[in-house]
């Protein structure tokens, strides 16, 4: 029954990343029925594909909420009518707006840098094999990465010509090319006039971009297309009996998250609730330690300690180590450094805020301000501190540091600025009371070392 339900497909016999039409659209052209198929699109241009089974599990770049049914060129909606049946388990699929998939592709490591080196890579490999030619054609000048990212975003996909174009001949080819008819195609790396199964303009501007990893494809796509939506439609797949539904699983795998072991458990708390609020979007790939009854390794200490043994054992896990921007903080940031650190594995301090150049501090000599990054500023400080009815915020000097020659600190009333924070919700900070400024300011820099760790750990062989 599945077939009738289907419409008959074929898949380009490209790599598994390059961009192609449609799979409705090489039907026409071609009349082959080879199965059913399952792509990534992008404004439906396809960055990958696999024929009659899951394929790549793309499932890291979607949550829950992106999961919901739409209309598929796969279907037979006659079938569905006369039968009187719904179509929508077969039009499930996972659809977001790529400036959503975005920042969800950097914490898988395909950020503007990692997408520069493997576009250098592919542009060296095939210099090298064009000279091992030996013959007496010109290497073409190949474009810079800078120049490839200039001409992905001068043309936004929507800007695109998508009709379908059926014919094969050479006003047809060249109707396909639209504006990019003309063009020196040789100055982009990898490519092949008899690679290109394009049905349009559109379809056959994926062809040329599509020379890198599909992610960092979309990465550099988001540049100019931040509203277009990725979709990846399995519906059709499980319908046809190649997949199963609970193949299809959003949110980061276990791999791919990020342990973020703290100094305390307020500290825990703080940053979850923060994710949750203001990075929702990528939450997921922040995991803690529990931390519901004690603290297994609180302290600047401990934290240490536990880093150094993770060291020695080899863990695999990707983890970052968050020290506050206070004295005690800043002394066990220096012993962490002194430790040889795999790639998998930074440590950092919360980051240092003009805010706190000039700060109220008390102390033997009274109440003045002073500049308490690396002495007093825990994360409580980077919450809003015109909140809980208290006398203007300051910081108590404590105990002499002598090995940094200078004193730590601490805020006062920190819990009650902690649990006026843990109070707020979406609904709250939207009233635009509340001041999350300090605490984005922890935030981007959280995931821009967790972006470091999985870019760093990348293999230009792979």
């Amino acid at each position: 029954m599945a077939a009738i339900r289907l419409l008959p497909v074929i898949i380009s016999a490209a790599i598994h990343w390059s961009m192609g039409g449609a799979a409705e659209a090489f039907y026409l052209r071609t009349g082959e029925n080879v199965g059913t198929e399952i792509t990534l699109d992008v404004a439906g241009v396809s960055v990958t594909y696999s024929k009659n089974h899951r394929g790549i599990d793309h499932g890291s770049i979607f949550q829950e909420k992106d999961r919901k049914a739409i209309e598929s060129n796969q279907l037979n909606y006659d079938w569905y009518r006369e039968n009187g049946e719904d179509p929508t388990l077969s039009e499930m699929a996972f659809i977001r707006p790529l400036k959503h998939v975005a920042p969800r592709l950097e914490l898988l490591g395909f950020n503007l840098e990692r997408v520069r080196r493997e576009y250098d890579a592919v542009a060296k490999g095939w210099l090298d094999e064009r000279q091992s030619f030996q013959d007496d054609e010109p290497i073409p000048d190949l474009m810079s990465f800078a120049e490839f990212c200039k001409f992905v975003t001068s043309h936004p996909l929507d800007s695109l010509d998508d009709t379908f174009i059926l014919g094969t001949d050479s006003a047809s080819e060249k109707m396909i090319r639209g504006r990019f008819d003309g063009m020196q195609f040789e100055r982009i790396p990898a490519y092949r006039s008899y690679d290109n199964d394009a049905y349009s303009e559109r379809s056959f501007f994926g062809g040329l971009v599509g020379i890198i990893h599909p992610y960092s494809v979309l990465r550099v796509l988001a540049e100019a297309n931040e509203d277009a939506p990725v979709v990846w439609q399995y519906g059709p797949l499980v319908e046809a009996g190649w997949a199963t539904e609970r193949e299809f699983v959003p949110h980061a795998r276990r791999t791919e998250t990020f342990l973020i072991a703290t100094e305390g458990s307020s500290d825990v708390h703080i940053l979850k609730h923060a994710l949750a609020l203001l990075r929702p979007g990528i939450a997921d790939f922040f995991r803690f330690i529990d931390v519901s009854e004690s603290h297994p390794f609180s302290g600047t200490g401990s934290l240490v300690k536990f880093a150094e043994g993770l060291t020695k054992i080899d863990v695999q896990n990707q983890v970052i180590f968050v020290f506050d921007n206070d004295a005690e903080g800043l002394d066990a940031h220096q012993r962490l450094s002194t430790l040889t650190m795999p790639a998998n594995m930074r440590g950092i301090m919360l980051p240092e805020l003009e805010e706190f150049r000039q700060f109220p501090a008390q102390g033997p000599e009274g109440l003045r301000d002073s500049d308490i990054n690396r002495r007093a500023a825990a994360i409580e400080c980077y919450l809003d501190l015109k909140v809980g009815g208290h006398p203007p915020a300051k910081v108590l000097w404590t105990n002499y540091k002598k090995s940094l020659d200078t004193y730590q600190g601490a805020l006062e009333y920190k819990e009650s600025y902690s649990k006026e924070f843990l109070k707020q919700t979406s609904v709250t900070l939207a009233e635009g009371v509340y001041d999350v400024s300090k605490i984005e300011s922890v935030l981007d820099l959280l995931v821009a070392e967790c972006t470091a760790i999985a870019v760093d750990q990348w293999d230009p062989n792979m």
